[in-house]
């Protein structure tokens, strides 16, 4: 306990018993926004990681959805010429 929440309670008056419950009250709500802070920071970092991942994911996909159509145009294209000869 700090000496200014002290010094408010002698100020105040009463027994050191009444406010000792609402201080350890305070200090476990203290303690768990700590670890709620602790708990988001990891799943931000996590969630980036996922978000980093399929952006990599996404532009494989795309690259061989292009490389397919590439290979089907080329073979469209020889076919035709073969015709033609």
């Amino acid at each position: 306990m700090s000496a200014v929440h002290r010094a408010d309670r002698q100020a105040v008056g009463g027994s050191r018993f009444l406010y000792d419950s609402f201080d350890l009250a305070q200090a476990r709500i203290e303690a768990q926004e700590r670890v709620d802070e602790e708990r988001r920071a990891g799943l931000d970092y996590r969630l980036g990681r996922i978000e980093a991942g399929l952006e990599r994911l996404e532009k494989r996909l795309w690259l061989t959805v292009y490389g397919v159509a590439a290979g089907v145009l080329a073979h469209g294209a020889l076919a035709l010429m073969a015709v033609r000869l």
